[in-house]
């Protein structure tokens, strides 16, 4: 009786292997990266699980209970944990994001010098940028729509459209962290600049952003932290997304349009800045 065997792949020539690299390349990278996340895969999954629920209960729940039933007037006529639950969503985005293109980045260039490696193949600096991007856009992204899972678990978010807030938290992360992962692939050394960063940036934007009331509360000489906050403009669009928080229709568009612009100006120096440092 023949036995039937099932013909082995061709293997590729060189020459279609580089073609393969050069067309996909971002995503190869990107691969790359996500199997070195497995590595706190277990952190993120709790993180994401833990957070929500941390902050829900003692913000939303513990906090909200002390919070006048009047001043529901201040929160845009909801309860405190529905005004508060999109801050949440979109602040634990941003810092996802800056953990991941700060250590991560400098990890590539100087630890262990992953960029390297990919680079003496046919990728490009833009192609290895682009993936480790990728790469952390889709691992906020997850964690993100879990978080808003929970919100719905509380009741906080009442509009069909909140799930879209899921988006403009991610878009957030995006608009912080490319110019940071810009920033950083700028470094020669870790001199403590990032815990600079996550003390004196990302911890003021997290309390200064109208993440917890309405920003107009805050003195005026802090005003300018939110406005400039990528934070703040996710909230606000979270907020008119997850219980129709009553702004202008164009504001609206202005918060968008900043984030898409500071994710854009990232985007551009993390190539220039990429391709800088590999000496291209």
């Amino acid at each position: 009786m023949t036995e039937l065997r099932t013909p082995l792949p061709v293997p590729l020539s060189p020459e279609e292997s580089a073609a393969k690299a050069v067309r996909f390349g971002s995503w190869y990278f990107a691969e790359q990266v996500l199997r070195q996340m497995r590595v706190y895969l277990w952190s993120v999954i709790a993180y994401s699980i833990g957070s929500p629920l941390a902050y829900l209960f003692a913000m939303g729940m513990g906090l909200a209970s002390l919070v006048n039933a009047s001043a529901q007037n201040q929160f845009g006529g909801v309860s405190y944990q529905t005004f508060i639950a999109p801050a949440l969503v979109a602040s634990t985005a941003l810092m996802s994001a800056a953990g991941e293109f700060m250590f991560p980045v400098m990890d590539g260039f100087k630890w262990r010098r992953l960029y390297f490696g990919p680079h003496a193949s046919p990728l490009t600096p833009e192609q290895i940028a682009k993936g480790h991007v990728i790469a952390v856009f889709l691992r906020i992204l997850l964690p993100t729509a879990i978080y808003y899972v929970i919100v719905l678990l509380f009741q906080a978010a009442p509009s069909p459209w909140g799930w879209f807030s899921v988006l403009t938290a991610t878009l957030a992360a995006m608009s912080f962290g490319l110019p940071l992962m810009a920033w950083t692939a700028t470094l020669k050394n870790d001199a403590g600049q990032f815990a600079v960063v996550q003390r004196f940036i990302v911890m003021p934007l997290f309390l200064f952003s109208g993440t917890f009331f309405p920003l107009t509360q805050l003195p005026w000489f802090l005003q300018w932290i939110g406005w400039i906050s990528p934070l703040w403009h996710a909230t606000e669009l979270g907020r008119a997304l997850s219980f129709g928080y009553q702004e202008p229709g164009w504001l609206s568009i202005v918060h968008l349009v900043y984030l898409l612009a500071l994710a854009a100006l990232g985007w551009v120096l993390i190539q220039r800045n990429f391709a800088k440092r590999m000496n291209v």
